[in-house]
């Protein structure tokens, strides 16, 4: 995928939406719950201090499996994919991130 996302804007591959339910029924399209996590496809550089005017960058790295806003983003298809432009506002939570602290 040739997009690179400028300032704190982050692309996402969405998870797939669940199929069945845990009983076994078929969830139709209409009926599907939108995906909230996905995998990170590209970053941007981050957002410029309005104070120091340098650079803050992000969190999230590629690769990374982010959990993020119900409404948040801007869907488009790049290549044949659908994915989702985010802001660094709309990623709730990484999945799977240490809090850095050791027990």
């Amino acid at each position: 995928m040739n997009l690179q996302p400028l300032d704190d804007r982050i692309v996402v591959r969405p998870s797939e939406a669940e199929e069945k339910t845990a009983s076994g029924l078929v969830i139709p399209d209409t009926a599907k719950e939108k995906p909230q996590q996905g995998t990170v496809l590209a970053v941007g550089p981050g957002r410029r201090s309005e104070q120091s005017g340098e650079i803050i960058p992000l969190g999230i790295s590629v690769g990374d499996t982010v959990v993020y806003s119900k409404y948040g983003g801007t869907e488009i298809t790049v290549d044949g994919e659908d994915v989702l432009i985010l802001t660094s506002r709309d990623v709730l939570a990484k999945v799977g991130a240490s809090s850095g602290k050791k027990k």
